[in-house]
């Protein structure tokens, strides 16, 4: 299979409700390397390494968020593999 990467843009209430430990558990549980970040806007950024069906799994599990998470669009891009992500999934915790 393909391995191929992108990067959504999660909008909503996104920050501040656990959502980069829920995006870092699920892209765990789906073998998504990457990692995911809170944005100075207020969306969080997410970077997924993974298949075209890991990466749809990751896409529908952000769309349904945390608990306490409101999202209300996730933007997806496609990027370049990032050798120095594509070993497993981080939190990174600057903007």
């Amino acid at each position: 299979m393909e391995t191929l990467a992108k990067r959504f843009y999660v909008s909503g209430a996104v920050q501040g409700v656990g959502f980069r430990f829920f995006a870092e558990r699920e892209a765990a549980r789906l073998g998504v390397a990457g990692y995911v970040k809170n944005m100075f806007d207020g969306r969080v950024e997410v970077y997924a390494i993974g298949n075209a069906a890991q990466l749809d799994a990751l896409k529908s599990e952000l769309w349904r968020g945390p608990r306490m998470a409101g999202v209300e669009k996730v933007a997806e891009s496609d990027a370049a593999i990032l050798p120095e992500h594509s070993k497993g999934f981080t939190i990174e915790r600057d903007y």
